[in-house]
């Protein structure tokens, strides 16, 4: 089974440094609409150990959806600052961030993002389009096998539940072994049965080592994680039940 995270090494050891993956500090994003505005993160501060599984709770209009954006470099703060495995992101370019996106996370999606008209084992494959086909085939092959789909590489999206589908959206994010998992809503369009399994999925990522981000409004998923971030009114109030004040 093939492994789905990295270890970061020094040029001596091959043991790995265990060290804070992510630090934010005063983190705000405001945007302006017309003549006004909106603070969607009022100055957040957070740091993520690697290997960590967070859930990251809020209702809407609460800042989580901003925070898991910048969170996984597909949007930059308006201030303050964002450190991921030492690096500023807010002082890279459009291109390192796009670099960093496609070598260090992966994303899983509520509506699985999947193109219908391919079957699910080529879903999967997009993720590695610029690699040989061979190669590409295997990879996608050996992480369907992984969210338990082996048998079904060859089913469109429309061919498969909900939860498959998602599973499918899983594997996808896997096939570059990247060092972190973010879920938005990973559960939110499945019936209780099939989030449960997506739940063991994640919880098996996250035993192997992986660190997993999920952002959920459900209190009952939100507790499979090992710590719980809410927040509120672009702030976070709370992190592991602890008030921040």
């Amino acid at each position: 089974m093939p492994p789905y995270h990295r270890h970061i090494t020094d040029d001596t050891t091959t043991t790995p440094l265990w060290h804070t993956m992510i630090q934010i500090t005063d983190v705000t994003k405001i945007y302006t609409m017309g003549s006004v505005e909106v603070a969607a993160l009022a100055g957040v501060s957070l740091s993520i150990e690697r290997g960590e599984m967070v859930a990251i709770m809020g209702a809407s209009g609460s800042g989580k959806s901003t925070l898991m954006n910048i969170l996984g470099c597909l949007d930059v703060p308006t201030s303050g600052k964002y450190t991921l495995d030492g690096e500023n992101i807010g002082a890279t370019s459009d291109n390192r961030l796009a670099e960093i996106r496609n070598r260090k996370i992966g994303f899983v999606f509520q509506t699985y993002n999947l193109l219908p008209r391919l079957t699910a084992l080529s879903n999967v494959e997009l993720a590695l389009m610029y690699g040989k086909h061979g190669a590409r085939r295997k990879t996608a092959t050996e992480a369907m096998e992984h969210v338990g789909l082996g048998d079904r590489l060859n089913h469109k999206p429309a061919e498969l539940s909900g939860g498959q589908q998602q599973r499918v959206g899983i594997a996808r994010a896997l096939v570059k072994s990247p060092d972190i998992l973010l879920a938005d809503e990973p559960t939110g369009n499945l019936d209780s049965r099939s989030g449960d399994e997506i739940m063991d999925i994640l919880e098996t990522l996250h035993g192997e080592g992986m660190s997993v981000i999920i952002v959920t409004h459900e209190a009952d998923i939100a507790a499979r994680a090992n710590r719980i971030v809410r927040m509120r009114d672009g702030l976070i109030v709370s992190d592991d039940g602890t008030h921040i004040t």
